[in-house]
């Protein structure tokens, strides 16, 4: 590639993880060879289903709100990204997103090895027994009274 290439997408797409993303740069948009970038935006309440990336390293950048991290074979683990914070989820790490706030969007930019994601979003439903749904409820009520620590 010997060219600058700019993308501007116009409208979100819902992609795998069920959650309204921006494809930025990507083998289909840009002809990356090597990188995606994309802006994922976290509607009030809302969530990602859980997945993880085979063989691909993610970075997330907290630009808006924030974010609880549940991960680990069973979402038992929790990784909290406030605003402003940055992250690296390893290769083939079950993980599921929720927006820690219920009146208020959060955005996110993420950087991921792999020009043709989202086609290697893998969904693993069985690391997601309901349970961090439940545990959500209690991140939430400290996050809106500002009691939640990083």
């Amino acid at each position: 590639m010997s060219e600058i290439v700019v993308v501007r997408p116009e409208t979100p797409t819902l992609g795998p993880q069920d959650v309204p993303v921006r494809i930025g740069i990507s083998r289909a948009t840009a002809g990356s060879e090597r990188l995606a970038l994309n802006v994922t935006t976290f509607p009030p309440g809302g969530s990602t289903s859980a997945h993880l990336h085979e063989g691909h390293e993610t970075a997330i950048y907290a630009v808006e709100g924030s974010v609880a991290l549940f991960y680990g074979p069973r979402l038992e683990r929790t990784a909290i990204l406030p605003e402003g914070s940055f992250c690296l989820i390893p290769p083939g790490l079950p993980h599921k997103a929720y927006n820690l706030s219920d009146t208020e969007p959060s955005r996110f930019v993420s950087a991921r090895d792999d020009p043709d994601e989202p086609e290697h979003v893998v969904p693993t439903p069985d690391a997601d027994d309901g349970s961090a749904d439940v545990r959500i409820r209690v991140f939430r009520e400290h996050h809106a009274a500002g009691t939640l620590e990083p």
